[in-house]
């Protein structure tokens, strides 16, 4: 047997066992891993360059997904919701003028097995592109001068056929929906307003980051419409981008043009935990009927404008009610696939792997330290603060100790952007690392092995085809796409080998009657549980919003629909499991 044919043999061992590897991820953690680009506008990186993107769009076309989102100048695709490829695109043309705003905020629609793309403008130059084949990156206009501008616009075709666009992006002016002649896209009749927001009434609708309606007026954009069982689901974001509570609303109607109803609650609401905010976004359906909905995730550091992607599990309860569930919404959840179904249902878990995270707030050990962004700002679940190593070479490392032996199934490394060096979208830069896993934290061995990684995963997520019993991690970097070696979040997931927290003793909710949105919770405090989900609605079997609190037992609300009852229960958490939930409460 020659060398030749031993090396040829270990070659494709070694692809097979890539992709035998590769087959094994089922699960998926946001952020989405997706190769963001950089902000191409100079002026929005007073702080630091750094990676953004927001206004996500996923659609099903052909048995594919096909993901927009704001200045990216491309798009991707997927068939699994795992592996996402990306198209490298300009979507300008010479007479748009501007090489900042392509495709922002952008609509996508499907005319029968047509795609059309389009971008916020407030001019009536701007084209709608159309592509039969966008996995190839076949596009040709469809229009040149479109008349009807509008930021943040959406598309949608109703079962008869007809067309229709809607928009709208202020704290001034309503969202607008108009039918547009789906041959000429020109417009039928005049534009309609769908919703103005109403903040005096619905808490979460305020402006602040604490919904405290200081500042400015809280801005309405990100339509987006559905329908199901008949009727029209009009979806906004609201009320600012740059804040935790950034969410999406809904509005119920027995026309595309409305009138509407709004649901109380918003839609897609993630003001605690890892990654918020779960505004401005899309609903769509995988090709096991499971509904979706893709949304905007907040950092907002080094610019308000510094955002992610997140994908969570929706749907339609038997009344019809449209959910989003954001429960665990940033810890590893089953993807469906045509061996393991996943029933996105209102009473289930979103197929959330009961994956707890092992190491919050645990011990750190690091290489070095740039400056002030301490080790310890890589285990304390916001992805705001981070630590830095002193550069971005080779060697630089970090080791986290998850306090006890646990079982360990995925992994998840966050990158921070420090010291970045660009600007717009690259296409060929890529991280490189080393993960090892200890008993002892003196036996190493490799856990994951990316030294030899040609892509750009700025939140790696790993799922390990076998879990393996470890107290200690560390991740070493061999390459940097651009500045230091900077982690947002070191996350590793499975189950501890201790207790889980016992269910909370007493659960406390004082509604105001000064105002009827706010109410301040407070609940019985337990040595072991280091984080709590509030779970509330306005039916006792409709707890469809989730709230991740850590470390302190108390939380102010201001949320509510000041006309509705509520109701509420609140479960514990720490790393060897989640507490049974109180019984429902009813409140005033």
């Amino acid at each position: 047997m020659t060398k030749k044919y031993l090396r040829i043999c270990g070659c494709i061992l070694l692809i097979f066992c890539a992709i035998f590897a590769k087959g094994q991820q089922t699960t998926y953690c946001n952020p989405v891993n997706i190769d963001y680009g950089y902000t191409p506008i100079p002026n929005f990186s007073e702080w630091g360059k750094h990676r953004a993107t927001a206004d996500p769009v996923i659609v099903n076309y052909k048995g594919d997904y096909y993901l927009f989102s704001t200045n990216q100048w491309g798009y991707w695709y997927s068939h699994d919701m795992l592996n996402w490829t990306f198209n490298s695109r300009k979507f300008l043309r010479p007479w748009n003028g501007g090489v900042y705003d392509e495709l922002c905020a952008p609509a996508v629609g499907i005319i029968g097995d047509t795609m059309l793309v389009f971008g916020s403008t407030y001019t009536n130059k701007f084209t709608i592109w159309m592509s039969t084949d966008p996995k190839g990156n076949v596009w040709k206009p469809l229009v040149d001068s479109f008349a009807i501008g509008g930021w943040d616009p959406a598309f949608f075709t109703d079962d008869d056929g007809r067309f229709y666009m809607y928009n709208g992006s202020s704290n001034s002016y309503p969202a607008y929906g108009i039918e547009l002649n789906r041959k000429t896209m020109q417009p039928i009749g005049t534009r309609k307003e769908m919703y103005l927001l109403e903040s005096w009434r619905y808490g979460w609708q305020r402006f602040g980051e604490y919904m405290d309606d200081t500042f400015l007026d809280p801005f309405i954009e990100g339509s987006e419409m559905i329908k199901h069982n008949g009727k029209y689901y009009f979806q906004y974001g609201a009320p600012g981008t740059e804040f935790s509570g950034y969410a999406d609303g809904v509005i119920v109607g027995e026309t595309p043009l409305g009138p509407f109803t709004p649901q109380s609650d918003p839609l897609s609401f993630k003001p605690g935990g890892f990654a918020r905010g779960a505004g401005h976004g899309a609903t769509f359906m995988d090709d096991f009927k499971n509904y979706w909905h893709v949304s905007t995730i907040s950092i907002s550091v080094k610019n308000n404008f510094e955002r992610r992607i997140g994908i969570w599990p929706a749907g339609f309860d038997k009344d019809d009610v449209m959910y989003c569930n954001t429960s665990f919404g940033d810890y590893p959840h089953h993807i469906p696939s045509a061996n393991s179904a996943v029933e996105n249902s209102p009473d289930g878990n979103g197929g959330f792997t009961g994956w707890m995270l092992l190491n919050y707030k645990k011990p750190v050990q690091v290489s070095s330290t740039l400056n002030a962004f301490n080790a310890n700002n890589a285990v304390d679940e916001s992805i705001k603060t981070y630590w830095s190593a002193v550069s971005g070479n080779a060697g630089e490392w970090i080791q986290s100790d998850l306090g006890a032996v646990s079982t360990v199934n995925a992994v998840q490394i966050n990158y921070a952007d420090q010291d970045a060096e660009f600007l717009g979208k690259q296409t060929m830069i890529y991280h490189q690392y080393k993960m090892y896993y200890s008993i002892d934290g003196k036996k190493w061995n490799i856990l994951v092995d990316k030294s030899k990684n040609k892509t750009d995963v700025p939140h790696d997520y790993v799922e390990l085809v076998k879990p393996v019993q470890a107290r200690f991690i560390k991740l070493e970097n061999v390459h940097m796409p651009t500045g230091k070696f900077a982690i947002s979040g070191l996350r590793v997931f499975g189950k501890g080998a201790g207790e889980k927290p016992s269910q909370v003793k007493q659960l406390i909710v004082l509604r105001t009657e000064k105002d009827k949105r706010s109410a301040w919770l407070k609940w019985s405090p337990d040595e072991k549980a280091w984080a709590w989900n509030i779970y509330y609605g306005t039916a006792p079997h409709k707890l469809y919003t989730c709230i991740m609190v850590h470390d302190i037992n108390e939380y102010w609300l201001k949320t509510m629909d000041s006309k509705k009852e509520y109701y509420f229960s609140i479960e514990a958490i720490n790393e060897n499991g989640i507490s049974e939930r109180t019984k429902v409460m009813k409140v005033d």
